[in-house]
């Protein structure tokens, strides 16, 4: 059975190997996952970094979602942003040679291993203060997993959206 004939995943129960509080975290990744790969399906390459009337490209939604996710749970675990991390933060939207394919992977990726870490938080160390960025901002473990869901499936719809509109104009243009 195709995903498209399936309920929204937090519709399908409980994932077996996710603390029960963070179950709406994981369905989230899971639910974002899915429509990628579904609207990033046959997606024309050279359309890619288009930013119609200016918004964020396809690549742009796809590299940030990624790297999102990589720097919140960075910060859920206590630790700081390495130079890695900072260069890959000032990399997101520049004009890059990835492939829809290896934006897609480098995502699902991303999810995956996001799922693994799910997967070993204590649901006791939830609640525990976290420093956000340079300035310390305050947030907690859950906060800073919730938020990577939650700003997950904003630049989802954001990038159905913009995949939507380059494919009208592409057919348009045809």
């Amino acid at each position: 059975m195709s995903t498209t004939n399936l309920p929204e995943v937090w519709l399908r129960g409980p994932l077996s190997n996710i603390p029960s509080l963070l179950q709406p975290v994981a369905h989230t990744f899971l639910q974002a996952k899915e429509e990628i790969i579904e609207m990033m399906k046959d997606f024309p390459e050279e359309h890619l970094w288009d930013r119609p009337a200016n918004v964020a490209s396809p690549a742009f939604h796809l590299q940030h979602i990624t790297g999102v996710i990589d720097r919140l749970f960075t910060y859920a675990m206590g630790q700081s942003l390495t130079e890695g991390q900072l260069a890959a933060l000032r990399s997101e939207g520049q004009a890059q040679s990835q492939t829809v394919a290896q934006l897609v992977k480098a995502l699902c990726d991303k999810i995956d291993w996001a799922l693994e870490q799910l997967s070993s938080v204590n649901e006791q160390t939830l609640r525990e203060a976290r420093g956000v960025g340079r300035a310390q901002l305050p947030s907690t473990v859950q906060g800073l997993l919730f938020h990577s869901a939650e700003h997950t499936m904003r630049h989802v719809g954001q990038l159905l959206v913009t995949t939507k509109v380059i494919k009208g104009i592409s057919l348009a243009q045809k």
